[in-house]
């Protein structure tokens, strides 16, 4: 059974959403904003939002965290006092939140209810630009003498400077490199059996800094390097995923399917070589049965919600800095025929989409079991949802991949993760080198390229 401990009574808001003064026309324009070591944030091609401070926190245990999540979300839009004068997505009552990728720790098949499985935080202040336009949102708890008042909110969060983590050294995690081989080679073995088609192994590696880490150091390094990425904070949990697990907006909804993977060339003639990667990338029979999965796991997700959809034939190839991917991006219509009834909101579009094929496997169920049996990680939210939700239930929310999460105990402490979709044609060398590639934007963020 899940828990939820939100407030004996609904809390209630008053938010204030205005224009403000364009912001330079800087991919990190949003993320300088940032006062504190405790950001919020949501930014691609520096458009987005971010936030600080905390109105409110709901977190949720167990195998309902997204449904206890959206309604202690729906609970406290009942009483809020909304003056919103932008009207765009971003704007308004908005929360962060973050999820963990299962709801029971590994080696042990029961629900742990002593650790949060997901969080929603709803920021004090927010600020946002789209398409040219920028604002800036107050959001006030009524009877909390300890919130500023409004007009006093650009003086409440001094502006602690950032600081470089300094010299990084990294280290195994819960499995040391070479025995992820063998890890990877049982998931191989046990998918020749016929007991799964794929299985989606991860590792981790702890980086430790000579100084504290500071969220916001990494979040500039990645909205600069990875821009095309969307660069995500939440609670500790930091990165810059390729992957929307789904966007709804006005009705429509966007999902951004990767699978399949190949290292970018550097180096002389790396143009080249990169084009002769791609096409080996998109001709080769293991990573096309690899997407091929992702994208089918993911529309049928969305199906029962959609009136239409429109799931292209043929992935393209997306370049990221230090790879490239297989990608397919699945667009919907959501149902408006459902008669009075509430459409879904972008957060249990997300639930239902959650764990897709992309970073579990398929079935979903023989894959989770098996990455509960041999991958022996706790990833807690590495892979699963980050993102944030609006008052109308639009919002974006990504896949926490490419993210690294910030120990609460050791402020040097960092832990890196990456995972890499097994079939039955997978090397077990050639996927450790896969991950090695998919580590390196947090290792550039903490300064080790």
């Amino acid at each position: 059974m899940s828990v939820i401990a939100p407030p004996l009574a609904p809390p209630r808001l008053v938010v204030r959403t205005s224009r403000t003064a364009d912001l330079p026309q800087s991919l990190t324009a949003l993320v300088d904003l940032l006062p504190d070591t405790r950001p919020l944030s949501w930014v691609r091609h520096g458009d987005g939002v971010v936030g600080w401070g905390e109105a409110l926190r709901f977190e949720t245990f167990g195998p309902g965290r997204f449904a206890d999540a959206e309604h202690a979300w729906h609970q406290v839009l009942i009483g809020a006092e909304v003056h919103d004068d932008v009207g765009v997505p971003g704007t308004g009552p908005i929360a962060f939140g973050s999820f963990a990728f299962d709801d029971v720790v590994p080696g042990d098949e029961s629900e742990d209810p002593t650790r949060a499985c997901g969080a929603l935080i709803v920021p004090r202040v927010v600020a946002g630009r789209r398409d040219g336009e920028c604002w800036t949102t107050t959001i006030e708890l009524v009877g909390d003498r300890a919130a500023p008042a409004p007009d006093a909110f650009r003086h409440a969060y001094p502006h602690v400077a950032v600081t470089a983590p300094g010299r990084v050294t990294c280290a195994d995690g819960s499995v040391a490199a070479e025995d992820w081989k063998s890890v990877v080679a049982e998931g191989v073995a046990r998918i020749r059996t016929h007991e799964l088609d794929k299985v989606v192994l991860a590792r981790d590696v702890v980086a430790t800094a000579e100084r504290p880490v500071d969220p916001r150091h990494l979040l500039r390094r990645l909205a600069q390097g990875y821009e095309s990425c969307w660069t995500f904070s939440v609670d500790g949990l930091v990165g810059a995923t390729p992957e929307l697990l789904v966007r709804s907006e006005k009705g429509l909804v966007t999902s951004r399917v990767l699978a399949g993977t190949i290292r970018r060339t550097r180096g002389p003639g790396h143009d080249e070589a990169d084009l002769l990667n791609a096409a080996r990338l998109a001709s080769s029979p293991k990573d096309r049965e690899e997407h091929t999965y992702a994208a089918r796991s993911v529309a049928a997700a969305l199906e029962p919600y959609c009136s239409s959809m429109n799931v292209p034939e043929a992935p393209f190839v997306l370049h990221l800095p230090n790879v490239m991917h297989l990608a397919t991006d699945v667009t919907a219509v959501l149902d408006g025929s459902r008669g009075g009834t509430r459409p879904p909101s972008s957060l249990s579009l997300a639930a239902a989409l959650h764990p897709s094929a992309a970073v579990c496997g398929t079935p979903t169920v023989a894959a989770r079991g098996l990455i509960r049996e041999i991958e022996g990680l706790d990833r807690a939210r590495y892979a699963g949802p980050v993102g944030w939700v609006g008052a109308d239930g639009d919002g974006e929310w990504g896949i926490a991949l490419r993210s690294a999460e910030l120990s609460e105990r050791d402020p040097r402490r960092v832990r890196l993760f990456a995972g890499c979709g097994i079939v039955a044609a997978s090397d077990p060398v050639a996927e450790l080198a896969e991950s090695e590639a998919k580590l390196e934007p947090m290792r550039y963020a903490l300064g080790m390229d």
